[in-house]
């Protein structure tokens, strides 16, 4: 049974991957003295709640419900600190990667851990960071029992994203399908792909695009599905900037810078394109982010040959998407 759990905090966390960049993607599960699941939550963004804080704020307001809790990470500690009636006395919970034992953007969870009470926290990997490390140790000062390398592989691999990045550039390519494997069509992934899409544009250093893209789609390349940020764009092209048309919506996005060259100093980038372009860059890509309708079209299909690892699969919904690697 702890695989069990432990699994359902590293599905959690792969539901918000990439949309925690520059964080790594941490999920957790926490069990009662009964060892009956009170929540599974996540990391979801970064300088919000870790995904140990968040969880226990979900087990809270569902052993009572009229918890008004504060909507920012420090206060919502501090709130549980003072008001959490040892509610999770001997609670046990299951967490992706080690929690943290600094003060950040937000404090340190392995102290909130210790304070509530909890008696038991499974870690399916250690963190390696010298900032952020030390929370088991300390844990087990407290007299928590605490027990490593639950499902270690798949947690590793959970973590890739954020370790490539924090070593230098990452690099993802999305692709959207329909159900028989064609690229074309003016819409192809469903709102709930497309929103997912959008978050990601949200917090990467650069959106990459070729410029036959551009020129015959005009899009505008926004993020306006979650109302955030648009991303800055590097139009892959042999021709300059001056050569594409102002007009297309993308040019016109506030506030965006527009490169021809991807600069040194982008660390998380997204490819999005079609075939061609998946054919001119797959050797260079950490991962792929693959949607894929319910729907069948008379389109060409995408032909290539690329033999992808899968790291995970989920719905958004009608579609299914996948996280892959080489």
């Amino acid at each position: 049974m702890k695989n069990f759990y432990m699994q359902l905090a590293l599905n959690e966390a792969w539901k918000y991957q990439f949309l925690t960049y520059p964080n790594p993607a941490v999920g957790c599960v926490i069990l009662d003295k009964n060892e009956k699941i009170l929540s599974i939550s996540a990391h979801q963004k970064a300088g919000e709640a870790h995904a140990e804080l968040n969880a226990i704020k979900e087990a809270l307001k569902n052993l009572k419900s009229e918890f008004n809790f504060p909507k920012k990470a420090d206060d919502l500690y501090h709130f549980i600190l003072k008001n959490h009636q040892n509610l999770l006395k001997n609670a046990t919970a299951f967490v992706t990667l080690e929690p943290c034992n600094h003060q950040g953007k937000t404090p340190p969870c392995a102290k909130l851990l210790a304070e509530l009470g909890f008696k038991k926290v499974f870690i399916s990997v250690k963190d390696e960071n010298k900032i952020a490390s030390g929370g088991a140790e300390f844990l087990q000062k407290q007299g928590i029992e605490v027990e490593f390398e639950l499902l270690c592989k798949q947690g590793e691999k959970l973590l890739k994203p954020f370790l490539k990045w924090q070593k230098g550039s990452f690099k993802l390519f999305k692709l959207a399908l329909s159900l028989n494997g064609s690229a074309y069509g003016k819409i192809v992934s469903s709102e709930e792909s497309r929103t997912y899409a959008h978050q990601i544009r949200s917090v990467i250093d650069m959106l990459v695009v070729g410029g036959e893209t551009i020129r015959k789609d005009r899009p505008l390349l926004d993020s306006r599905l979650v109302k955030a940020k648009a991303p800055h764009v590097c139009i892959m092209t042999r021709k300059s900037l001056e050569s594409f048309d102002k007009n297309i919506p993308l040019f016109s996005v506030p506030k965006r810078q527009i490169f021809t060259q991807i600069p040194k100093e982008a660390k998380f980038l997204m490819f999005e394109g079609g075939e061609n372009f998946l054919k001119n860059f797959k050797d260079e890509m950490d991962c792929f982010l693959i949607f894929q309708n319910s729907k069948l079209n008379t389109q060409n299909n995408v032909k290539i040959s690329l033999e992808l690892t899968p790291m995970y699969k989920g719905f958004l919904g009608s579609d299914t998407y996948g996280i892959y690697e080489l």
